[in-house]
């Protein structure tokens, strides 16, 4: 093992002969020596899920050591410092050393020789790491990322393991490392420089977009003096949900953080307007909402390498989640999902009887979930279906998870995807380890709640939903006519709470889920006096009809 020096570039080590890729030093910015710590035993967690902080390491290397073991064993996570070493010590091999060269020695040469840059501690950039031995001739990957040209820090102690044809200890979270393709330098470095990205332009493309957006709407209705009211809503609630699909062709095109502003900036409105010309009411919104949600479904199916690096995708860059959606998207699907099905029923099939609307939304919500949770595709479990029929579809309704849990493990253990499902939950030492999961998941959830950003916008959303219970009469009044509407909004209701108190990122579920439930819901209100009057002409039809019958 070969610690270059911290300015080594992913070209120079493809120039010196290694398979290159970059290695994530850890979740999110960590000390170099939990990086270091992370390698030796192949598993990793969020420093907060730790009881106490590093301690520093002084001149007793012993105690250090000592206080490292018994930081490792507060964590809700098997967690064995020193597990790669101990595990080569069993089988009577000398640990791995680490060489601080440039050059290769020639004493190591046909062999296994891993070079990584020196992590500095100080940011969570990503590490330039190479590979030489037998069998690595292309780009760097392993199953922990499925991305080309990314590893973990945890996937180092698997690869040596393995080439020492040893079994890889249940401890170890991370998967062999393998070279895939040609060697491409230059894609691994753009991959790179995107995915460094992601985090601080959220802020200034997706955050402050939204605002100037909201400021547009505000500005039309006043002045207009409210006439232009309706038709602003619509636009904006369009926009918004176009936001998504306009990230996915900024992750295309990959361009600089000005052109990616105005692009989202004009693009999302004029798709809402282009939209809206042709098709009135929900037909518009159901229009919009499967437009977004196919879009990421393809993608996903491919593989997932557009979302990967869209502004709202899994950010791979902070080293939690590399394929598949993220916490993000999860929470906007959801909604888009649930209640665009309903803007579609309500809007192209207004007369569909209640039963078959039930069959619509277990049929979509059961595809969804296969699409974006099946571990071949995705990188997370969630699916929340609600409808309203009759004892028997009440039973389906409640049987739904169950079954799609069962269905994405028997499609990941028949394709051998190893998903995350199959790896933390099926693979489980026993009870201790899955309580392990639980307990880990929940206080990673306790901690959203607390983080700055999502703590100035969770009295917001509490506000919003104090008002929309005391103001539910009102609400139900926009929905009169559209029950579709209704259960759709229901839904995505019931698959936003389900999500806040079942995923590890509460706060921004139930942040980015209320959000867009908002959406649904102006949209309701934009098109409620057309519901109203429409309820009224059908009422009036069917009392003259009535006496011919």
């Amino acid at each position: 093992m070969l610690l270059l020096p911290p300015q080594t570039t992913v070209a120079e080590l493809a120039e010196a002969g290694f398979s290159p890729g970059l290695m994530s030093p850890g979740l999110g910015t960590v000390p170099s020596e939990q990086t270091y710590l992370d390698i030796g035993q192949g598993n990793r967690v969020f420093d907060s899920l730790y009881d106490e902080e590093l301690p520093e390491r002084g001149r007793d290397s012993a105690a250090w050591w000592r206080g490292v073991v018994k930081r490792a064993e507060s964590a809700p996570a098997d967690i064995t410092p020193g597990l790669l070493a101990a595990t080569l010590r069993e089988e009577g091999l000398v640990p791995p050393r680490f060489e601080s060269r440039r050059a290769i020695p020639d004493r190591l040469l046909g062999g296994l020789v891993i070079a990584f840059a020196r992590p500095t501690g100080k940011s969570d950039d990503l590490l330039p790491i190479g590979i030489a031995g037998r069998g690595f001739d292309g780009n760097l990957t392993s199953d922990s990322t499925r991305m080309d040209g990314y590893v973990l820090s945890t996937d180092v102690a698997p690869t040596i393991l393995d080439f020492y044809g040893l079994n890889v200890p249940t401890e170890m979270s991370g998967q062999p490392i393998r070279a895939e393709g040609s060697v491409d330098a230059a894609a691994i470095e753009s991959l790179g420089a995107r995915m460094e990205v992601i985090s601080s332009r959220r802020g200034p493309v997706v955050g402050l977009n939204v605002v100037l957006w909201l400021a547009a709407l505000l500005l039309v209705v006043l002045l207009s003096g409210g006439r232009l009211a309706r038709p602003a809503v619509r636009v904006a609630g369009l926009a918004i949900v176009y936001l998504p699909l306009v990230l996915l062709v900024g992750a295309a095109l990959e361009p600089g953080e000005g052109v990616e502003r105005l692009l989202v900036l004009f693009g999302s409105p004029l798709l809402a307007v282009a939209t809206l010309l042709p098709l009135p009411g929900y037909r518009a919104l159901a229009v919009a909402s499967a437009a977004t949600v196919l879009a990421y479904a393809l993608d996903v199916i491919a593989g997932s390498p557009l979302t990967s690096l869209s502004l709202l995708g899994p950010n791979p860059g902070l080293g939690v989640r590399f394929y598949g959606i993220g916490n993000e998207l999860e929470a906007l699907l959801a909604v888009l999902v649930v209640a665009g099905t309903g803007a579609a029923l309500a809007g192209f099939m207004p007369r569909t009887s209640r039963r078959a609307c039930g069959l619509v939304f277990l049929t979509t919500g059961l595809s969804a979930a296969i699409v974006f949770a099946a571990g071949r595709f995705g990188a997370d479990v969630g699916a929340a279906i609600a409808g309203r029929g009759g004892r028997p579809l009440l039973l389906a309704v409640v049987a739904a998870p169950v079954a799609v849990l069962a269905l994405l493990a028997l499609i990941d253990l028949v394709s051998g995807a190893n998903a995350h499902l199959t790896r933390s939950v099926l693979d489980a030492g026993g009870l201790g380890d899955l309580a392990d999961v639980a307990q880990r998941r929940l206080q990673l959830s306790a901690h959203s709640f607390a983080r700055p950003v999502l703590l100035a916008f969770l009295p917001v959303v509490f506000v919003a939903a104090a008002l929309a219970y005391l103001r539910r009469d009102r609400l139900q009044s926009w929905l009169t006519g559209v029950p579709a509407m209704r259960a759709g909004l229901l839904g995505a209701l019931t698959a936003t709470v389900i999500g806040t108190l079942a995923n590890d990122s509460g706060a921004l579920l139930l942040e980015i889920g209320a959000a867009y439930l908002l959406v649904f819901t102006g949209f309701a209100w934009a098109g409620s006096s057309g519901n109203l009057a429409e309820s009224r002409v059908s009422d009036e039809k069917l009392q003259f009809r009535a006496p011919r019958v």
